[in-house]
């Protein structure tokens, strides 16, 4: 049995999962800046310095 794939519909799968990973990976950015300038009282921006994940990856072990 031969399944017809519409092309159209497809694509609309395509561009639903594109835009929600990249609504997720804008949401992980916005929260990380929101949660380490809170959280941490520190510079907010700070979150994205190797040096800050380099001291959460020794904690972690």
């Amino acid at each position: 049995m031969k399944l017809k794939v519409d092309k159209e519909h497809v694509l609309a799968v395509l561009r639903f999962l594109g835009i929600t990973l990249l609504a997720m990976v804008i949401a992980l950015l916005v929260g990380s800046v929101i949660g380490y300038g809170i959280s941490g009282k520190g510079n907010p921006f700070q979150v994205f310095s190797p040096k800050t994940w380099q001291h959460v990856l020794d904690f972690l072990r």
